[in-house]
């Protein structure tokens, strides 16, 4: 039983990673990205594909953040100057791209076989000792991660992105040049999900172009609603919910019979879809919103 908490911490804590990334793009800066999990993916291979191949575990990982960071940098520049809704098709777009290549570019990725046999982050503890270690690394991680985003939302950069998801025009009038703002909080976000994609790769030790589908991007989108968009506590606090209600929701076919195994995939987005109607109805501003609105 331990184990498997220890388990769920840690993918808890991956998406948490996820959704402080997508908090900064659309909390804080109204950037809707639809495409996060494709930055997810790119830390994913890199770590691994260095890591395998003799690399340190830190090369891995740094090379997660920069090159998620830099496959955003040219998103950024083509279609940051479009509407939000035509920016949000470019990035689901881009996402898809991702995984076309990952999946046809054998040579590199093994294609719809994956990489199997990626190293754990401490190979030479085993069992418990391991899977604690890791969970301890992820955290800390972690809570740097957030320690950062609430500096940058309470510095001079962060009251002009703030500015920038409120009113764009206002800011330009002021001389300021908010897709340039725009491109940096997109990298930085982008740097995010490529680090908690090598957690994901090093945790799990297989990596197949099928798990990094565009619902892992709306698992994150429901994160941050249920916790509160805009907020560092949200993202963490709608993280957990949402892995918890995940989680949950596997032992439905313990209590409803004739439930099959193939039929509750279906079951369970169907419930994740019914939790995040009852929020946007009863709590549209989230568990970590202000109370003080409805």
């Amino acid at each position: 039983m331990e184990a498997y908490l220890v388990a769920i911490g840690i993918i808890a804590l991956i998406y948490v990673l996820l959704s402080l990334g997508l908090t900064l793009q659309y909390g804080l800066t109204g950037l809707i990205n639809f495409g996060h999990v494709g930055f997810f993916a790119i830390g994913a291979y890199a770590s691994a594909l260095l890591v395998l191949n003799g690399a340190p575990f830190i090369v891995g990982f740094a090379a997660a953040a920069l090159l998620a960071g830099v496959a955003a940098w040219p998103i950024g520049l083509v279609s940051l100057r479009l509407r939000d809704d035509y920016f949000a098709i470019v990035t689901l777009g881009f996402s898809e791209v991702v995984r076309i290549v990952l999946t046809s570019e054998r040579w590199l990725t093994n294609g719809v076989q994956g990489i199997p046999g990626i190293p754990r982050l401490y190979p030479s503890l085993g069992g418990a000792t391991g899977q604690i270690a890791t969970f301890a690394t992820i955290l800390a991680v972690t809570v740097f991660a957030a320690w950062m985003i609430r500096r940058i939302a309470r510095s001079p950069f962060g009251r002009i992105i703030e500015a920038i998801r409120d009113n764009e025009e206002a800011v330009q009038a002021l001389g300021k040049d908010p897709p340039r703002f725009k491109i940096q909080v997109l990298v930085v976000g982008a740097a995010l999900a490529g680090i908690a994609g090598a957690f994901y790769a090093h945790y799990i030790t297989y990596i197949v172009p099928e798990q990094y589908i565009p619902l892992v991007t709306f698992y994150v989108w429901m994160a941050i609603i249920m916790g509160g968009v805009g907020r560092v506590s949200g993202a963490v606090i709608g993280s957990v919910i949402l892995m918890v209600f995940l989680e949950g929701s596997r032992f439905i076919r313990d209590v409803v019979p004739g439930i099959s195994e193939v039929d509750m995939a279906s079951v369970r987005i169907g419930l994740v879809g019914l939790l995040l109607i009852l929020f946007i109805i009863y709590r549209p501003q989230g568990l970590m919103g202000d109370y003080t609105k409805r």
